[in-house]
């Protein structure tokens, strides 16, 4: 199966992703994903007219969020368009994407924006009022910290899920350690030539703005926050759980930033695309859900329910990409495709460059695009977990009109 809508080479974006309260820690997530949108549209000679429709993706609210996506639009330029906000936790880019083909496929646009963001950064603290509480006191939460550490259906923290897949399927701590410096290695592809390969998407260096907006607060050469590793330091880290096999070194940090993605009728893509000649089509979209505290399975079935969609193997793809929260999550992908984890995650990957939710997967499905560009084009696939033990999947195609 193949979807109408394509995606028009080059009309998409991101900012570098900084570790949370890092440089970007200030920043309403959806002011700041505005700014940028307007910003990259400019340097693209995109005018905001262009568009019909728009979806929004986060999951952390931000002050005035009720406003969603006619906020984030109008504060872009594109005050003529409306649409929904998405969020599903880590799988939000790839279900905001699907989002907005839908809604080319249906014939209700032509070219839709989509836009990701998130700051994990000084997340909200949340009232729920309760008058029947002791004395009309009510519950609250913080929304990061709060969520990270307690399913509310299993009461356990996401570190338990990858803790259970660990020991289901026999994952030692040695094996993922050996992921994590492969996936830091590919990385450092992405850095060499000053950054080329993040510059076909990053403008670098980013100028980070004040919370006012008016003045410049700091500049970005590229994601802040990166760790590199060795063999010998990871060694010496404990288990963070007593009895487990996850450190803190095998698991990714939560980070902030934003993307973006444009999708199009195919006759809109090919006017607004950077290069005519590159086409990108959407071929499957998967979604699935793994047994209850087993999140890093989730992946698996929603890449296999995408391939199937795509009427395609996994022998059929030529580039991948993943996210990772957990080095388990990629060692158990290797297991069960059968695919050398050297194969997955060229150039980067959320284990290394960080987790600011939303756009985690825009930025991962626009890697897959240039990774696949530059071997001359090609099938990709995307898939990634979500709380909720759940994951989305997608294949697309790079090829020539």
């Amino acid at each position: 199966m193949s979807y109408t809508a394509e995606i028009p080479y080059g009309c998409y974006w991101s900012t570098p992703f900084t570790r949370w309260q890092g440089a970007l820690a200030h920043l309403n997530a959806i002011e700041f994903a505005a700014r940028v949108t307007r910003q990259e549209l400019a340097r693209r000679d995109l005018p905001a007219a262009i568009f019909d429709h728009g979806v929004m993706g986060f999951s952390v609210p931000q002050q005035h969020s009720f406003y969603g996506l006619p906020w984030l639009a109008g504060l872009a330029g594109a005050s003529q368009i409306g649409g929904q906000v998405v969020m599903q936790a880590c799988a939000t880019g790839v279900r905001t994407l699907l989002a907005g083909v839908q809604e080319v496929d249906c014939g209700l646009s032509q070219v839709a924006l989509t836009v990701t963001c998130d700051r994990t950064s000084n997340g909200p603290h949340l009232y729920y009022p309760n008058p029947r509480g002791p004395g009309g006191t009510g519950a609250h939460e913080d929304w990061v910290m709060d969520n990270f550490s307690c399913d509310p259906l299993g009461r356990h923290a996401m570190i338990d899920t990858a803790e259970n897949v660990a020991q289901k399927h026999g994952i030692t701590t040695a094996e993922q350690h050996e992921a994590v410096l492969l996936r830091e290695a590919q990385y450092r592809a992405a850095l060499a030539d000053d950054s080329a390969f993040l510059k076909r998407f990053i403008t670098l260096p980013f100028e980070v703005p004040d919370q006012s907006g008016r003045k410049l607060q700091a500049t970005l050469s590229g994601d802040e926050g990166i760790n590199f590793s060795t063999a010998e330091g990871l060694a010496k880290l404990k288990p963070v759980k007593p009895g487990g096999t996850i450190t803190y070194g095998g698991q990714t940090h939560p980070a902030d930033g934003n993307a973006g993605m444009i999708v199009a009728t195919p006759e809109r893509a090919r006017e607004l695309s950077r290069d005519p000649k590159i086409r990108i089509r959407l071929r499957g979209f998967g979604q699935a859900r793994a047994p209850l505290a087993y999140m890093p399975e989730a992946p698996l079935p929603a890449a296999e329910r995408a391939l199937a969609q795509a009427g395609l193997t996994i022998g059929d793809i030529a580039a991948i990409k993943t996210h990772n929260p957990f080095a388990v999550n990629d060692v158990l992908f290797s297991r069960k495709f059968g695919v050398p984890l050297e194969r997955v995650n060229n150039y980067g990957c959320s284990l290394v460059w960080g987790h600011p939710q939303a756009p985690m997967g825009t930025r991962s499905v626009i890697e897959l695009i240039e990774e696949l560009v530059l071997r001359g084009g090609g099938l990709g696939l995307f898939t990634g977990c979500a709380a909720g033990d759940t994951a989305m999947a997608v294949v697309l195609e790079i090829g020539g009109r």
